[in-house]
């Protein structure tokens, strides 16, 4: 993809530079600090910022589902008003993310227009994609962490003596449940439709579309049964499925071609797809119009550009979830 090469911003398609024998492989994030609430380090021993209200902010796209899940973290918290937010256009083209009005970055940083620049004042040498969600601390002027699952873990704990907000998405209790899920969802859901959508050979397609709806069968039938993935809790697991699941027919079936099925044919999910979209703080994540043009905007799976009118999917039609026991969020 378009990317930073010694700080020098260098143009290219969309993911090229995450391409290994036709196959597609995301690369790691780099920036990866913690915030704590006395800035103590983070649970594997991160360096970490302490927590203070007006000082960090969230680059983000309405386009990108691991920027999403922040967004749906920083509303089910309460953070509005703690954690400030700015939004990318959602066309990711040969300059990266970019914003209609230069952005407020900081006292140190000043306004900024693209995305890369946030990661060129946090490190002048820095190789490798720049990609959203961005954890900003607008004090220091540099990135504190931009790998979105870190993000979760911070926003869910860090500021609650702030925001009085104590609803917990990882409680101990469900630790073991949610780690369980969350690793084969990211490989072969979150990450998966990536992999058949980037694929340039088709025994990389064809591995990639097998192995996403292996999983999503699976996860139909777990959700026959369990109202959330680790049980009856709405938890962290569930809001990074939720990101896949509400812009796989509109986007990832068609442009990425991940069309053996659509959520809409597996009766479980698509009813555990509305019942997440309908929780207050996460319909509002949902941007379809700009998870479409985004999608249908990578010009090299989709040459023309032209963005399909349909489908259209009621996700605030009923669901019935309500036939299966579920106690809501830990600490409501």
């Amino acid at each position: 993809m378009p990317q930073l090469v010694q700080g020098k911003w260098v143009k290219d398609d969309v993911a090229a530079s995450e391409m290994k024998d036709g196959a597609f492989h995301r690369e790691p994030t780099r920036f990866r600090d913690w915030i704590t609430v006395d800035g103590r380090p983070g649970p594997d021993g991160q360096p970490a910022v302490a927590a203070e209200a007006g000082r960090y902010r969230l680059f983000v796209s309405y386009l990108c589902p691991w920027a999403s899940r922040t967004i749906a973290m920083r509303n089910l918290k309460g953070l509005g008003g703690i954690i400030g937010l700015t939004v990318a256009n959602p066309v990711l083209g040969e300059d990266g993310w970019t914003y209609d009005t230069s952005a407020d970055a900081g006292t140190r940083v000043g306004r900024i227009r693209y995305h890369h620049e946030l990661y060129t004042a946090s490190d002048p040498t820095y190789n490798g994609k720049v990609s959203v969600p961005v954890l900003w601390d607008m004090k220091e002027g540099r990135i504190v962490n931009n790998e979105s699952a870190d993000i979760l873990r911070i926003l869910n704990t860090a500021f609650d003596h702030l925001s009085g907000n104590r609803l917990d998405f990882y409680p101990a209790t469900l630790r073991a449940a949610i780690d369980r899920w969350n690793e084969p969802v990211y490989a072969r859901v979150n990450n998966g439709v990536y992999r058949a959508g980037f694929a340039k050979t088709q025994a990389a397609y064809d591995e990639a579309v097998a192995a996403l709806f292996g999983m999503l069968d699976e996860l139909e039938r777990h959700l026959d049964v369990n109202r959330y993935l680790a049980g009856e809790y709405l938890s962290e697991a569930d809001i990074r499925l939720f990101v896949t699941l509400v812009r796989f027919d509109v986007a990832y079936h068609g442009v990425f071609k991940c069309n053996i099925r659509r959520i809409e044919d597996y009766p479980s999910l698509s009813n555990y797809l509305r019942e997440l979209y309908q929780w207050r703080g996460i319909r509002e994540t949902v941007r379809i119009d700009d998870i479409k043009l985004g999608y249908y905007g990578i010009r090299h799976v989709n040459p023309t550009g032209i963005v399909p009118a349909g489908p259209r999917i009621d996700f605030d039609r009923p669901h019935d979830r309500s036939r299966l026991a579920g106690l809501g969020i830990v600490g409501a």
